[in-house]
């Protein structure tokens, strides 16, 4: 396999990055610790339309840029390195427009897509309940035919961009206990709640609780066919854990860059740090790591890309970059001393954002 970028991705990802860098970053600045507004959320997701960020994954047909599943996770390791909590928020909406664009028939995709692509609607995708977790089979909220529609009951946790959505794809079971699960798309204004989670890290990133009372569904809501909502979940799970992988990446990027300037600038013993043999070499276990991390990732996204069967090596890649953040990030604060520990600089919330990226269970979930 050949990973070496071609030279329109090179101008793809040069452009990006310095965008990220005028735009983006003083933009997301006040918000690296606490949860980005909602209407921020949609300027930037905006913003970030056109590069392909939130809307890469769609053919043109459905009005995305068809953007290789590569390319694409190179863009938001980028992103990840400024903002996680955009980049994730990115990432989980144009999940919920490719369940979308795959799922969907005609009438739901000119309804939801324009504005899930555009980043003028924000989607979640709840699956996670209290007391299941992330055990897709064992999902509990529940769909009940009510004349031409449903009555949604049930909660779900640790839902990705909830606080902050105006729509949820909501893995719900049926009536009859045979009939599997299904998904349905339950929009903010039929009367679903939610409730921010405070967490450790990535705070940028909206994560709540939503809680379906009775909630009203009108008619056309339900995506695909009754009863394949663990297949359809189960397949995405592959994608997602190759661009959970990017945006660890990506955190882990941000504190080797900030460990590496460090050493550059501090002085101990008339000489800068960075000379000293010790240094050199945990800054070289970083950018190992680090280089491990990134061509696991791209492995992943080629074989899903291929369209070939590829849980092993999604997990591993997840699994991998996710540990790998953590260690790397917590190197930096060794590099840094006590100043590590000081919320002044940034490589105490790199590690606590690394540290998150750990928990979500998409590597076991298949």
């Amino acid at each position: 396999m050949d990973f070496d970028t071609s030279e329109e991705q090179r101008i793809t990802l040069d452009a990006f990055r310095r965008f990220v860098e005028a735009e983006i970053a003083p933009a997301v600045q006040p918000w690296r610790d606490a949860t980005i507004p909602k209407d921020l959320a949609h300027a930037l997701l905006r913003k970030l339309a056109p590069y392909g960020v939130g809307s890469g994954w769609l053919g043109e047909s459905d009005g995305g840029l068809a953007l290789d599943l590569v390319t694409s996770g190179l863009l938001y390791e980028e992103l990840a390195r400024v903002s996680p909590g955009l980049a994730g928020t990115a990432f989980i909406n144009e999940g919920v427009a490719l369940a979308v664009a795959t799922l969907g028939n005609g009438e739901q995709k000119q309804r939801w897509l324009p504005e899930l692509i555009s980043g003028e609607a924000i989607g979640c995708s709840a699956i996670t309940e209290p007391g299941v977790g992330s055990n897709v089979r064992n999902v509990r909220t529940r769909a009940v035919r009510d004349g031409d529609g449903w009555r949604v009951s049930g909660e779900k946790t640790w839902i990705s961009n909830a606080g902050i959505s105006d729509l949820a794809v909501v893995v719900v079971r049926g009536e009859d206990e045979s009939e599997g699960l299904s998904q349905i798309v339950v929009e903010r204004n039929d009367g679903y709640r939610s409730r921010e989670l405070a967490k450790l890290g990535l705070n940028d990133w909206s994560t709540a609780e939503l809680v379906f009372d009775d909630v009203f569904v009108p008619s056309g809501r339900l995506l695909g066919q009754p009863g394949v909502g663990l297949r359809s979940t189960l397949r995405l799970f592959e994608r997602a854990r190759c661009f959970v992988a990017a945006i660890a990446t990506g955190i882990a990027r941000a504190a080797l860059d900030a460990a590496v300037a460090y050493v550059q600038s501090r002085e101990q013993r008339g000489k800068k740090i960075g000379a000293h043999q010790l240094v050199q070499e945990l800054i070289a276990d970083m950018a190992t790591e680090l280089d491990a991390a990134r061509l696991l990732t791209l492995r992943g996204l080629h074989l899903v890309q291929k369209g070939v069967r590829c849980d092993t090596q999604t997990s591993m890649a997840k699994y991998y970059a996710t540990e790998a953040a953590v260690r790397i990030a917590s190197r930096a604060i060794e590099v840094h001393g006590a100043y590590g520990l000081s919320r002044e600089l940034p490589v105490e919330l790199h590690f606590r954002n690394a540290r998150m990226m750990t928990i979500p269970a998409f590597a076991a979930a298949a």
